[in-house]
């Protein structure tokens, strides 16, 4: 069993910057491709960036411009969140592992991200 941990979730005001971080209990990264997504309360889970096994990454539009993730080493990857918007107010999650269909076998606990003045 893959465990993923999130951390890095704050309050920050609007325009504000925050660096998300995902730990993995085993070198996984170098195996399986990442994601980020994020959830608000009674909405569903949306999708933020994912990076593939090969290096490439994808962004959604709605971050697109604002966020970069990268990979950290075999067991950590980032998440660097810029310009927020009260928007972005969410439970952030890292998915990692082989693919379900719509997502990824595994899952962090989430962390928390709430933008307001």
């Amino acid at each position: 069993q893959v465990q993923l941990v999130e951390s890095g979730g704050g309050l920050v005001q609007p325009g504000g910057s925050l660096r998300l971080s995902c730990a993995a209990s085993q070198s996984i990264f170098r195996r399986y491709g990442m994601g980020w997504y994020r959830q608000a309360p009674g909405k569903e889970r949306e999708w933020v960036a994912s990076f593939a096994v090969g290096g490439a990454s994808n962004y959604a539009d709605s971050v697109t411009g604002r966020f970069a993730m990268s990979r950290e080493s075999e067991n950590t990857m980032s998440l660097q969140m810029n310009n927020l918007k009260p928007e972005d107010t969410a439970v952030y999650y890292c998915n990692v592992g082989p693919s379900t269909g719509s997502y990824r076998k595994y899952w962090g606990q989430g962390t928390q991200v709430t933008v307001s003045s």
